[in-house]
């Protein structure tokens, strides 16, 4: 069920000075008043611009079915607190719509499918509200990704062409875990599945790339449904070997072909040390600088609709360790996605 309007205190921070050079995201952020259900049309505003979309999914109900630890769902808040006092740089000049948050959809009690339901025609408005340059949910365990999906083939992005097909889509996992499990009901490791039959029922094959596999946690079961879904993937191993230029390259390959892009971060593929705060910390994992570099480059392509970032569970967090990574990945998709870069290094 749809959550009441979160607590917009965790848009808060320090204020540095006036416009957008001082601009810090809880600075830009626009809270709105309306709860996910309730349609909302940039258009009514005064001046309707170019937006990223927020929406929170407050659900650990996956997770917990998957035999995980639970509490996921308050990841929303926690990634909101630590996006608030980030400098954003490239910030919308004053009085434009840069950042909406359109609040939160709430699994209610073990009912995942209505929650899933719910977040799915959620994020279905964020992506067709015009001017919506990208959508961005905040999960929530990886379950989540099954209403991002449901969202994004819902959407206007994904209408057929005059010639009847459908925009060519595909989505990059960087994650641990295939999630191509079988379970008689769905769970967090169950969505990528779920994706793949649901694309073969409409004729069509996912395309589907994972980067950060730890081989010890995906049973053979798991890499022959794989192989034979058409899967491709890197290990946490080959990532670490082929750096952040080689990373880069795989995913501007994958997306090279595609009209849409879906990416879903789950955050235990980053080092346990870096990312504490989630339901299986990885023994090894990618380093936050390739993961980053990843993020960046499926920004880059200017094909990226719609990123989830998932598992964040702040009660095991350390120092807002995990949460604090993640907001610097979202922060990082947001700018590129706007087309406004970091500041260039200058060496002297």
């Amino acid at each position: 069920m749809s959550a009441p309007p979160h607590d917009v205190t965790s848009w808060t921070g320090r204020h540095d000075g006036d416009g957008a050079p001082h601009a810090r995201w809880h600075e830009v952020v626009q809270v709105l008043a309306e709860l996910p259900d309730t349609a909302y049309d940039p258009r009514s505003a005064a001046e309707a611009t170019d937006h990223v979309a927020l929406l929170g999914f407050r659900s650990d109900e996956g997770v917990r079915r998957n035999g995980g630890r639970p509490g996921a769902a308050e990841g929303p808040e926690a990634l909101r607190r630590a996006l608030a006092p980030m400098a954003l740089h490239g910030a919308p000049a004053a009085g434009e719509i840069g950042i909406l948050d359109r609040g939160d959809v709430t699994t209610a009690g073990e009912d995942l499918e209505s929650g899933q339901d719910e977040a799915a025609a959620a994020v279905t408005r964020a992506l067709d509200a015009e001017g919506c340059r990208l959508t961005v949910v905040l999960g929530g365990g990886h379950e989540t990704a099954w209403p991002s999906y449901r969202g994004l083939v819902d959407s206007e992005l994904m209408s057929p062409r005059a010639d009847g097909t459908r925009p060519r889509w595909g989505v990059l996992n960087l994650d641990a875990h295939f999630d191509l499990r079988r379970e008689p009901r769905p769970t967090s490791g169950t969505p990528f599945l779920q994706m793949a039959e649901a694309e073969s029922a409409r004729g069509a094959e996912l395309e589907y790339l994972v980067l950060g596999i730890a081989e010890p946690s995906n049973t053979g079961i798991l890499f022959d449904t794989a192989r034979s879904r058409g899967v491709r993937w890197m290990t946490d191993v080959d990532c670490e070997q082929a750096g952040a230029a080689g990373v880069r390259q795989v995913v501007e390959e994958f997306a090279a072909d595609l009209d849409v892009l879906y990416l879903t971060v789950d955050l235990d593929v980053l080092p346990a040390a870096v990312a504490p705060g989630v339901s299986a910390p990885a023994a090894l994992g990618v380093s936050a600088p390739i993961v980053l570099a990843a993020v960046a480059a499926a920004a880059g392509t200017g094909k990226l609709a719609l990123l989830d970032v998932v598992e964040l569970n702040p009660s095991l967090d350390v120092e807002s360790r995990t949460a604090k990574t993640a907001a610097r990945l979202i922060d990082e998709s947001v700018r590129v996605a706007l087309g406004a870069g970091a500041p260039a290094s200058e060496v002297a």
